[in-house]
């Protein structure tokens, strides 16, 4: 087993922990709305129009990362747009994304005769690999995503959460949705290098999943996922350097264990605050109590007394006096 410390002492091995980290903080920033638009798999389509701009690079010669950005941008906004004219259903548009990127990338890579060899770092990751430039455009990518999600989330959460409400409190609703979309492209394409497009869309949601379980409010679990990102980014990391395993891989075994692990908290911290549950509230009864005879107003004098009033109660007349209703009741008079 590497010592980590010696590990990280290369400028290889930093680069690729800066990296990891960013993209853990990236990733659930603009996976919290994309979780709330019901889209948890549209990482996966982005990530297979992210292939075609690798194999669009690999032909022309260009860089692949700033060209797979670009690449999976225009595709998104491409079926977003189709999506808000109705003219491709939401599962209808995933499904170009999936079948169409990849096909596409895989040819590409096919007429620069690399193969799909040359795609497999990018499908799986390969954090050992990124460059001093990656390493400095991811920062930018990072820094604007994450701004927008936090300064926009008042404006997203709404679009996410009811469309139609957002068009009546007068918000540029088509805007927002080409924005959320156009960062999840950025958000695919800034981490193929990292965890790969084929388990990116994990670090979008899972974190984001995980929270969920713990933290309450749009806002604290927005934080709470960008810190689980950030952690099991950097554990990720350095546990596969320990233990000699994929990065891409071991962050999203490490998140899928800190879903489970806040599950469990969850439940139990839910258990533990439920208030007790209360006996119901019975009805109480007065019972009915003849009041003894009194010689001072037996009840054939109650009729016609001052003071008294009759009021018919059923088959019978009951009487007022002093606030209280009389009824006679044989030789005796029944107060009420």
């Amino acid at each position: 087993m590497p010592d980590i410390l010696d590990v990280l002492a290369y400028p290889f091995m930093q680069r690729a922990l800066i990296a990891a980290v960013l993209s853990g903080l990236l990733a659930p920033a603009v996976g919290m709305y994309v979780v709330q638009r019901r889209l948890s798999l549209l990482g996966d389509g982005l990530g297979h129009v992210a292939i075609a701009g690798v194999g669009l690079a690999l032909v022309t010669g260009w860089t692949p990362f700033p060209v797979a950005v670009a690449v999976c941008v225009l595709g998104a906004v491409a079926i977003e747009a189709l999506r808000g004219t109705g003219k491709a259903p939401g599962d209808t548009g995933l499904a170009i994304l999936f079948y169409g990127g990849l096909a596409l990338g895989i040819l590409l890579a096919g007429v620069a005769n690399r193969g799909t060899a040359a795609l497999s770092q990018y499908l799986f990751g390969s954090l050992t690999t990124v460059s001093g430039s990656d390493v400095l455009v991811l920062a930018v990518l990072c820094v604007t995503g994450v701004a927008l999600t936090l300064l926009l989330a008042p404006q997203l959460f709404s679009v996410c959460a009811d469309e139609e409400y957002a068009r009546t409190q007068g918000l540029p609703v088509r805007a927002l949705n080409m924005l959320i979309v156009a960062l999840a492209a950025i958000t695919v394409s800034a981490s193929m290098r990292t965890v790969g497009v084929l388990l990116v869309s994990a670090l979008m949601v899972v974190p984001v999943a995980a929270a969920s379980n713990i933290a309450t409010g749009f806002r604290a679990t927005l934080l709470t996922a960008l810190g689980i990102g950030v952690a099991v980014a950097a554990f990720g990391t350095l546990g596969s350097v320990a233990l000699d395993t994929p990065s891409g891989a071991t962050i999203v075994v490490l998140a899928v264990a800190v879903f489970v692990l806040t599950a469990a908290l969850g439940g139990a911290i839910r258990h533990r605050h439920r208030p007790p549950a209360e006996e119901p509230e019975l009805p109480t009864f007065t019972p009915h109590i003849p009041a003894e005879a009194d010689a001072t107003h037996p009840p054939e004098t109650l009729e016609g007394m001052p003071g008294t009033t009759a009021v018919l109660h059923g088959d019978h007349v009951d009487y007022l006096l002093h606030g209280h209703r009389h009824a006679p009741h044989g030789d005796h008079w029944d107060e009420h």
